[in-house]
């Protein structure tokens, strides 16, 4: 059983969280505008579920000792008896290898945005996660890394999608050098996000996202 002195749970609002229903009615064309101005239009509502929500947020790799989807499955009760309501994936997807920091790597370099993490398990393994949690009355939410990627991401092979500077280089964020950032003026690079998002929805019945670094993300995006 978990010690209540060693798992990280806590009530938040979420404030970043995109619930899946308010994705999905947005039209891909308004993630594919360029800059709008959005001071003068109202938040969307949060839906009820997300208010005052204990969350539990977990990295599959050292959640257990085997590192896998089915392993945080197998938990799942014991995070309901704990009372937790919504589950947190830290980032599920491949790592970069290049310009990695450490010998594995951050999650939050994301190498493939439609792929999981082999070493997590497969596809399947994560929508049997998400179907337990369901049965269990919790939801779960996914990490999306939508300022920037790895390396090695597989959108580098169209480096207009990313932020460069006069000479063509694409650029880190800060200081941040095992990630480049995403270029958020370029229509493409939003439409291949709103794809990303909708993807992990509709195709594994998620609840919503974890929106990483949502300060650095263009607020009408």
């Amino acid at each position: 059983m978990l010690n209540r002195h060693q798992v990280l749970l806590r009530r938040c609002r979420l404030p970043a969280l995109l619930v899946a229903l308010a994705l999905l009615a947005v039209p891909i064309e308004t993630f594919a505008q360029a800059r709008r101005d959005v001071r003068g239009l109202e938040a969307r509502p949060v839906a009820p579920w997300v208010r005052d929500a204990i969350v539990y947020e977990l990295n599959v790799r050292t959640f257990s000792p085997e590192g896998t989807f089915n392993a945080v499955t197998a938990r799942l009760p014991e995070l309901q008896q704990l009372g937790v309501g919504i589950v947190w994936l830290m980032p599920i997807h491949p790592l970069g290898e290049v310009k990695k920091k450490g010998s594995i790597g951050s999650p939050y370099a994301v190498r493939d945005y439609m792929e999981v993490n082999p070493a997590y398990g497969t596809k399947d393994d994560l929508r049997r996660l998400v179907r337990e949690a369901h049965r269990l009355g919790l939801k779960v939410i996914i990490d999306v890394v939508a300022n920037h990627t790895s390396w090695d991401n597989v959108l580098m092979k169209t480096p207009s999608l990313y932020r460069r500077d006069a000479s063509g280089q694409i650029l880190s964020p800060y200081d941040w050098t095992d990630v480049a950032a995403l270029n958020y003026a370029n229509p493409e690079t939003r439409a291949y996000m709103h794809r990303v998002l909708q993807y992990w929805i509709r195709e594994f019945d998620l609840d919503g996202y974890r929106c990483d670094v949502a300060g650095e993300v263009p607020t009408d995006f």
